[in-house]
């Protein structure tokens, strides 16, 4: 159906509040509102009742659908999101990378998908629940970091294009989760408490390293001190990541462990040996990376030297100079993994992304 409605919105309604919040606000603006699901992973299970995760996220979406007096579609794109999402993750962690999943979710397959669905119907805009701004400048579109700074998801964002940006509506950009949560009581939204998704975009809640078991075989390694000495073994390099605490639960068993000391993975060493330090050992800080595959939002815009990066969602803002595709932090850092993403701001302005390499 084509529609006339030069306020027409097509919504990526998950099941979740934000996203029902989202359409609840952009309806009470005047928007023609279409709902999609997308069906994206079907593997994982509730525990308790043994039905397939999206299966209760799609009934919570319809209930959300019908209460506001909208029409839900469902699109399975699962077969999609396993080749180009889930696939390339699995091969990274097994090339000793630490990749993030969710950026690529939004660029390689949600935002596509949301746009050519979009444009099939006629529809003007797209909309998801996301917690970041989107700001119109005489030069592109600008992505912004939400106002909520708990919640602010700029971050995964990081890899849209000033395409995806332009036709797109964050209707919670100004709204912290409080007020999302407080206004879906007192609308009596049935998922008004439900728990924020976690763990691997549209996977679920599942460990990422017992969800790597499903693919990649356990193969044990040993475990060095910074010295070189042998200290113990673990269950394969592509399990782990650096900055980690070495732990028992992760599989990592140490001969002789001193109770007094905490242990962080501080190299991957192919093929198969680990090293771990003590906490603020040398080994573990790093100022300088490479950055693999720059993605600019704005291809117009020149980067500016001076910047601040996150190497993690919610994470610490950190000072630094870029030169080409190198940055150099303020001061050193712990925990940069090679597959990170490193995220630069100007400000609350997201201005580009890439790969952290040494």
């Amino acid at each position: 159906m084509k529609h006339s409605n030069n306020k027409s919105v097509l919504l990526g309604l998950s099941g979740g509040v934000d996203s029902s919040i989202a359409a609840y606000l952009l309806k009470k603006q005047g928007y023609e509102i279409t709902a999609v699901f997308l069906k994206l992973y079907s593997d994982t299970k509730n525990k308790l009742t043994g039905e397939c995760h999206w299966l209760e996220d799609y009934k919570m979406a319809q209930k959300i659908a019908i209460k506001l007096g909208i029409p839900l579609i469902k699109l399975d794109y699962e077969s999609l999101y396993k080749s180009k999402v889930i696939n390339p993750m699995f091969h990274e962690y097994k090339s000793g990378l630490t990749p993030n999943p969710d950026l690529a979710c939004n660029s390689i397959l949600k935002f596509p998908i949301l746009r050519k669905e979009a444009e099939k119907r006629g529809i003007q805009f797209i909309a998801t629940g996301h917690y970041a701004k989107i700001k119109k400048s005489s030069k592109g579109f600008q992505l912004l970091a939400g106002r909520d700074s708990t919640k602010d998801q700029s971050y995964f964002l990081a890899q849209l294009s000033q395409q995806d940006l332009k036709n797109t509506l964050f209707p919670l950009g100004n709204l912290t989760k409080t007020q999302v949560r407080t206004l879906a009581k007192s609308l009596n939204f049935p998922n008004y408490n439900k728990h924020g998704t976690a763990g691997i975009c549209f996977v679920g809640q599942i460990p990422m390293h017992q969800f790597l078991q499903q693919r990649i075989k356990s193969k044990k390694g040993i475990v060095k001190s910074p010295e070189g000495i042998p200290l113990g073994t673990h269950q394969g390099i592509q399990f782990y990541t650096i900055g980690q605490k070495a732990l028992p639960s992760q599989g990592i068993i140490i001969d002789k462990p001193n109770p007094q000391e905490r242990y962080y993975i501080a190299k991957k060493i192919k093929p198969n040996t680990l090293i771990i330090a003590p906490e603020n050992h040398p080994l573990l800080k790093r100022k300088i990376i490479k950055i693999h595959n720059l993605h600019k939002i704005n291809t117009k815009t020149k980067l500016p030297r001076n910047l601040k990066a996150r190497i993690r969602h919610l994470g610490q803002f950190h000072s630094g100079t870029l030169k080409g595709n190198t940055f150099t932090f303020s001061k050193p850092l712990e925990a940069l993994a090679q597959g990170q993403y490193l995220v630069l701001y100007k400000g609350n302005q997201v201005l580009a992304c890439g790969e952290i390499r040494f």
